[in-house]
């Protein structure tokens, strides 16, 4: 009876979650696959503790009752004078012991549910590049990993700071929750840190009154878009490469008003801001096709993830694979 009702419970348990899993994929919810990942953890604990501590030793209770069971009948039947028994106790033994298939779902998962759980909220999460607004330091589709500790280690779901390490740097590429709707991750390089005044005039940028060093390069040609844009190398922390789009204005349409937004001012040259304590302004390196800082404002520090750092695959190029700057 109690298998019965543990079998039944576990199947609503998965249920849900494959639910939650589709009503994501679909868009219907806001997926957080952090916070699916922490209740998958604390399930399969649940059940991987309830297996040790309680349902392993009644199997083993009802193995040793059976062999006990069959024991004494042999020793009966020594009596009697036969000896040549049937002996299925070994198959019945192993029938017993083995794991339910709602233990084998949940428990038996537990420890691979745990280590996928601790590996992704404090050392490396792994992130897709849906768009092109990073190009040409990252590409659509490539499959990329974020170092969660390189500036801070935080709780996860949560993202509460815990253990400060680093702050982010200029030239960083940073992943992040997006301002306007935290349950988004975006990726964008660190163009401001706090106390920065950054300015983006005529598609040339300044920190703090100095322009950022820009060296043009041969043009670059986008193979998806079938056009050319034009390429510099750009120095700011460190060195990076970026496309400027000549067709393309270079003042901002559409900014949002976005808390701190006086810090800013708009002009038909770009925009100037300042930025706040405990924020970032954050730019795509293509950056007339990067929906940035320029137009939702700045990033919190609370809001930060981790920093990008490596190419693991990209299945329709594999020579993407390595470090990038």
């Amino acid at each position: 009876m109690m298998a019965g009702a543990m079998g039944s419970l576990t199947s609503l348990v998965l249920a849900a979650f494959l639910g939650y899993g589709v009503a994501w994929y679909l868009g219907a919810v806001d997926g957080n696959f952090s916070l699916l990942l922490f209740l998958a953890a604390v399930v399969t604990g649940i059940y991987w503790v309830a297996e040790k501590l309680y349902f392993l030793p009644q199997r083993r209770r009802s193995a040793e009752s059976i062999e006990a069971s069959v024991a004494a009948r042999r020793a009966e039947l020594a009596r009697q004078g036969i000896t040549q028994v049937d002996d299925h106790s070994a198959d019945a033994r192993a029938r017993l012991l083995m794991q339910p298939w709602w233990l084998d779902w949940t428990a038996g998962l537990f420890p691979v549910v745990l280590a996928v759980f601790l590996l992704r909220s404090f050392l490396f999460e792994p992130f897709k590049i849906p768009s092109g607004s990073m190009i040409p330091t990252l590409m659509i589709n490539d499959l990329i990993l974020v170092n969660k500790f390189s500036y801070g280690v935080r709780l996860p779901v949560i993202n509460q700071k815990v253990f400060d390490v680093g702050s982010p740097q200029r030239g960083d590429v940073m992943v992040f929750r997006y301002p306007p709707k935290p349950s988004l991750d975006y990726i964008k390089r660190v163009v401001g840190v706090p106390g920065d005044e950054v300015a983006y005039l005529d598609k040339k940028l300044t920190v703090n009154g100095k322009p950022v060093p820009k060296v043009p390069l041969p043009d670059y040609f986008d193979a998806d878009t079938m056009r050319y844009s034009r390429q510099f190398q750009e120095t700011s922390g460190k060195t990076y490469l970026l496309l400027n789009d000549d067709d393309r204005p270079p003042f901002v349409a559409g900014a949002e008003n976005f808390p701190y937004r006086e810090n800013c001012n708009y002009s038909s040259q770009g925009v100037a801001c300042k930025v706040p304590e405990g924020h970032y302004f954050m730019m795509g390196d293509n950056r007339d096709n990067s929906l940035d800082s320029r137009y939702w404002g700045f990033v919190p520090e609370k809001n930060i993830v981790g920093k990008a750092f490596y190419v693991w695959m990209n299945f329709g190029n594999l020579k993407r694979i390595g470090p990038f700057n």
